[in-house]
């Protein structure tokens, strides 16, 4: 006598539906802040379980009461993106969400040759003092930034870099978007840092590079207007490249997934090297 429930046709399709919601969702999560919030989560989950086992009563109790608390604050924190998910389920059909959820790709890896020429365009514009804000996608998507800018899909080149921050030309403004040798897009918006820690000396691209730095673990290469120097910001900390071998070594050691190292001075405040 078997066991198991009889398996029927009706259940495959579930199977089939239920493993789809689940993949968006998790999507949705990580395409999101929300992935960030979610290993927070694992942490005070395992912290929960390591309390049980130790029968810590009062740390239990304290965290029963946090959790109604923290149920209502999450719904209101992930406002915005919930809002957008709803949007975005009323504006695809089924099959258009399936078929992306198929032929979607993750590869974000850089060639040699691809950040040889970023490094080339970025001191190009540093000679003639043009602005430019550069942003390269790691393991954590940029993809609700890329929604707020203008869609490219070009193969990088040192040519198209410049062309896009050419000065009065409608590309300029807002930040590229790079994923892998891709150009992804142009004219987006960043979040700025609200470290007020940070000169007041920064410009918005600087304050710009820093905010995307200290959401995601995005490296974003900056170009002043002002002086022409280069800086990069990664996790929260902006440091002066001192010339086009140093980046260089800086993207290579981000295509190996190496230690990023820096050539050149880190800092926060000082606004007198950006």
């Amino acid at each position: 006598m078997s066991l198991l429930p009889p398996f029927e046709p009706s259940n495959f399709v579930e199977v089939i539906i239920i493993s789809i919601i689940v993949y968006e969702i998790l999507l949705w999560i990580k395409n999101t802040r929300a992935w960030t919030l979610l290993k927070g989560i694992l942490v005070i989950l395992v912290f929960t379980l390591f309390a049980a086992i130790f029968r810590l009563n009062t740390i239990l109790w304290i965290l029963e009461r946090i959790s109604y608390i923290a149920v209502t604050a999450l719904i209101i924190i992930f406002q915005p993106e919930l809002r957008k998910a709803l949007e975005q389920l009323g504006s695809q059909s089924v099959w258009s969400g399936i078929t992306s959820a198929i032929t979607r790709s993750d590869d974000n890896t850089m060639t040699k040759e691809a950040a040889s020429q970023i490094s080339k365009a970025v001191y190009e514009m540093a000679k003639v003092k043009t602005g430019a804000l550069i942003v390269i996608e790691q393991s954590e998507s940029l993809d609700e930034f890329v929604k707020t800018g203008i869609t490219i899909n070009g193969e990088v080149s040192s040519g198209l870099l410049i062309n896009i921050f050419e000065k009065n030309t409608p590309l300029h403004d807002g930040a590229v978007i790079m994923k892998g040798d891709t150009v992804v897009a142009a004219t987006c918006y960043l979040p700025l840092s609200d470290n007020m820690d940070i000169s007041k000396d920064l410009g918005t691209r600087h304050r710009a590079a820093l905010g995307i730095s200290e959401v995601t673990d995005s490296l974003t290469i900056v170009v002043s207007e002002e002086t022409g120097r280069v800086s990069v910001a990664y996790r929260g900390k902006l440091t002066r490249i001192p010339d086009e071998s140093a980046l260089d070594k800086v993207l290579i050691n981000r295509i190996n997934k190496a230690e990023i190292r820096f050539f050149g001075r880190s800092r926060r405040n000082e606004a007198a090297n950006a």
